[in-house]
């Protein structure tokens, strides 16, 4: 699979992150945890803003996951900070 240099939307990106998390039962748990989140909250939280941008805040913090995230989904570390550093903007 190429690697994109192309910065994914935000929806795209946590949607990619939570995909991840799915698929590695102990990262989800651990993002749970730190988010103070149990399943039905999880669920609850579907397709909200907030919970779109903690999964990045979250995989952005984290290095190991962010990078096999990035190697699996076929972008560049670079394009997602991108999205992150939009989001995280203080102006």
């Amino acid at each position: 699979m190429p690697v994109s240099d192309r910065a994914p939307d935000v929806s795209a990106l946590a949607d990619s992150c939570l995909g991840y998390l799915a698929e590695h039962p102990e990262d989800l748990l651990a993002f749970m945890q730190q988010a103070g989140l149990d399943p039905t909250s999880l669920r609850a939280a579907l397709g909200s803003v907030r919970l779109q941008h903690g999964l990045i805040d979250y995989f952005a913090a984290n290095e190991p996951i962010l990078l096999a995230l990035c190697a699996n989904a076929g972008m560049t570390p670079e394009s997602f900070m991108r999205v992150w550093h939009k989001l995280n903007r203080t102006e």
